[in-house]
């Protein structure tokens, strides 16, 4: 029956690291200023977020959030908070050619140089010519609404698929990383604050 329990021993060293660094990467990009640093410096840590958050959808309790996601929240909400996200983190982890994120482009070829059908191509293929998803979040602390819209490539062929074109830098970012936070969220019971 322990085994059963989540998070087990393996699961909460992982679920202590993967959290801590990713709360402390969205506290750092949800912050205006962020904004205004290095595009390098920005890319960098926009990257690990994607690859912390990614990791993070392996834990089973996590998926199960996201399927109650796809019965009870807007159609896309679900497939920007796993697909999505997913497909971003494995271009910047495939991809290791950029510096900032308006660099950064795939193509079919490209996605395809090694192996077809791998999860860049099938995640590009199900959602090519798919309409734009918009969204709006609210900054609480700014008081601010802040309208943007999600756009998957029109067409898959050896044309340049340039991330800035699917999620803008700025507010494409921020609302990346405060759904990303929501779903995380679920699975928080406290946060002690032991570096303060």
């Amino acid at each position: 029956m322990a085994e059963e329990l989540r998070p087990n021993h393996a699961e909460k060293e992982f679920l202590d690291l993967a959290y801590n660094r990713f709360y402390n990467l969205f506290a750092e990009i949800i912050d205006d200023s962020f904004f205004e640093k290095d595009a390098n410096y920005r890319y960098s840590r926009i990257k690990d977020g994607f690859a912390v958050y990614t990791e993070l959808l392996n834990y089973v309790p996590i998926k199960w959030v996201i399927q109650d996601i796809e019965k009870s929240r807007p159609p896309m909400e679900s497939v920007i908070g796993t697909k999505l996200f997913k497909f971003i983190r494995n271009v910047i982890a495939h991809f290791p050619f950029y510096d900032t994120w308006d660099d950064v482009y795939v193509t079919k070829s490209l996605i395809n140089w090694h192996r077809e059908d791998q999860f860049i191509d099938k995640f590009i293929s199900e959602f090519q010519g798919k309409k734009e998803v918009k969204y709006r979040f609210w900054e609480q602390d700014k008081k601010r609404m802040t309208y943007l819209s999600i756009n998957f490539p029109q067409k898959y062929d050896d044309s340049k698929i340039y991330l800035k074109d699917i999620l803008t830098e700025n507010e494409g970012i921020k609302f990346s990383y405060i759904l990303m936070k929501q779903i995380l969220d679920t699975q928080v019971e406290g946060i002690s604050m032991d570096n303060e």
